[in-house]
């Protein structure tokens, strides 16, 4: 039977077809409905990690203990998981160990452009990449298979638009694949330093074996066409070169690391010009040209940004496609009506202050109409910058504050927390508690008591934790209690060493209530105080503010700033 399936979910299929028992990850666009679709599988057992490094560390646990497993992650996520990834790739596995990581080539949801072959080829590991939905179920399977014969990870690398984009894919039935046996192998599973020197072997080894059989490997293929022109591509490229360049040879991978060098001299040999054709960085290139293999590449194309039909186009046929732009109202991404997130930092730019943001939703913060956000850099980095604040220029820091999520604070702010409790800083940290992992699509995490199965179990009791790790100062505050939160707030600047606050209201998105919303009387002033919470549901008109109630989600917000009771509820 067929079936239309978004990438992400033919991933999910494919493993759980495979055999997969175990699935695990940390949510991250846009690779987190894998591990969502896994986890409606009463055969596979399925869980929300801390973060990318647990999550692997369970998986190889998994590997290790003879169940097929797959970790899930988006790219900047393998920076967190790179430690276990590159010494799993000494050891090799037991079960086969698939890593599933999906780039995101124009930074649809990310803050770079990471290219994750690069760090596959630092850690010398095998990569498949599909083109399409049909193809990301095969290849996962075909991981698998490819992790057990040469026992090593395999990571299976999607792009944004092969792991959001739909198509057709045939379903088959579940193979019950059985535990493997452990074996107590000290040598290759203990990696102290004598050991990992001939493990080091065996994994160059196992590279040129790899590189050897890829020649063969039917992922890879030559399509004949055309021997004026050839192009190699791979991944969701490979659907824009067909469409554009219809009558090229083409050889297409579908294991961009190792290459297989014989398959690509030969196809280079058969035709007059080639081309390889890849988004962000010149990795298949790089590693052609490194053979003495004459091929052109970015010499042609950006090593920025998605690619398109029209630019594969212009840029090898010199045809360009005049784009006519939709004429459409821009609409820039604003923090959810509603979103409680807004008090904090409406509150922080009144308050004028430094602001160390984080990964998350309320990253949004850092945009008009808001604007306070100073500087993000990476998940759990907020707490740190606070205090490198604090160590340079102390009198400069009694004005910052650092910002972090809930989701985000497990993920990797503790160590941070730790840190700053430890180097005796003086640091306040607001942790925005909005009992969900938001940004990603409100899935769960160790605070909010539930498990990717919705499970009940422990609910990790942040204040507790806070506490635990020797701060002193520890308040919830609702931010929708503007005057409160902004006491809380000018209190912990005031006072020296940790201050930690936590900002707690739910995502009104995970709510069902009905609004009826708000209105604006004739006692309005016209003074905007509303207006600046960047609500998009207050209108300014030349007769002064009005309330949208089809936009309005009856926070509150709004009326606890106006100064004059000109906001009723309806």
């Amino acid at each position: 039977m067929k079936k239309l399936l978004l990438g992400d979910f033919a991933v999910a299929r494919g493993a759980y077809e495979a055999g997969v028992r175990v699935a695990t990850a940390y949510p991250g666009t846009p690779s987190t409905e894998i591990t969502e679709e896994l986890s409606r599988y009463d055969e596979v057992y399925s869980e929300w990690s801390p973060n990318e490094k647990v999550a692997l560390e369970v998986g190889f646990g998994a590997s290790l203990a003879g169940a097929r497993t797959i970790v899930s992650m988006k790219h900047v996520g393998l920076n967190v998981a790179a430690d276990p990834l590159y010494t799993a790739a000494y050891t090799g596995v037991n079960a086969g160990l698939v890593v599933a990581v999906a780039d995101d080539p124009s930074m649809f949801s990310s803050q770079n452009e990471q290219d994750t072959r690069l760090i596959a080829r630092a850690a010398n590991v095998p990569v498949l990449e599909p083109s399409d939905s049909a193809e990301a179920k095969e290849f996962t399977e075909k991981a698998f298979l490819l992790s057990e014969t040469y026992d090593t990870p395999v990571i299976l690398r999607l792009t944004t638009r092969v792991a959001h984009s739909q198509g057709l894919v045939e379903l088959g039935e579940r193979k019950e694949v059985p535990l493997k046996p452990y074996l107590k192998d000290i040598p290759k599973y203990v990696m102290m330093p004598a050991n990992a020197k001939k493990r080091h072997v065996v994994v160059e080894e196992r590279l040129n074996k790899l590189c050897a059989d890829s020649n063969s490997c039917p992922v890879n293929r030559i399509e004949k066409g055309s021997s004026d022109l050839g192009i190699i591509c791979a991944g969701g490229v490979y659907q824009y070169v067909k469409e554009a360049l219809p009558e090229a040879s083409v050889l297409k991978l579908g294991m961009v690391y190792p290459l297989p060098y014989k398959m690509i001299a030969d196809f280079v040999k058969s035709v007059k010009r080639c081309i390889v054709i890849e988004e962000l960085e010149p990795h298949i290139e790089t590693l052609i040209k490194s053979k003495g293999i004459a091929v052109e590449g970015k010499n042609l194309f950006s090593i920025q940004g998605e690619f398109s039909v029209n630019l594969i186009r212009e840029k090898v046929l010199g045809k360009k496609t005049e784009a006519v732009a939709a004429e459409i109202p821009a609409r820039p991404p604003v923090l959810c009506a509603g979103c409680p997130h807004r008090g904090v930092f409406y509150t922080l730019k009144k308050l004028k202050l430094n602001v160390m943001g984080d990964i998350g939703c309320y990253t949004l913060g850092a945009v008009p109409p808001l604007g306070s956000i100073d500087s993000v850099l990476c998940m759990g980095a907020s707490i740190g910058m606070a205090i490198g604040f604090d160590k340079a220029n102390s009198d400069f820091a009694k004005n910052t504050v650092a910002v972090i999520g809930d989701s985000t604070f497990i993920h990797s702010g503790i160590t941070g927390l730790v840190d700053a409790v430890y180097n005796k800083a003086d640091a306040t940290i607001i942790i925005v508690d909005n009992s969900t992992t938001g940004m990603t699509g409100h899935q769960n995490h160790p605070a909010t008591g539930k498990t990717i199965k919705n499970e009940q179990t422990y609910a990790l009791n942040l204040e507790e934790l806070c506490r635990a790790t020797g701060v002193k100062s520890v308040d919830v505050v609702d931010p929708y209690e503007l005057d409160k939160f902004e006491q809380t707030v000018r209190k912990a600047l005031s006072e020296s060493g940790v201050k930690v606050i936590i900002a707690r209201r739910p995502c009104v998105l995970l709510t069902k209530k009905l609004y009826k919303g708000f209105e604006i009387t004739d006692a309005c002033k016209n003074c905007k105080a509303c207006l600046k919470l960047g609500c998009p549901a207050i209108v300014n008109t030349e007769h002064g503010m009005t309330i949208d109630a089809s936009l309005c989600t009856e926070c509150g917000l709004c009326q606890s700033v106006c100064k004059f009771g000109a906001i009723k509820a309806k």
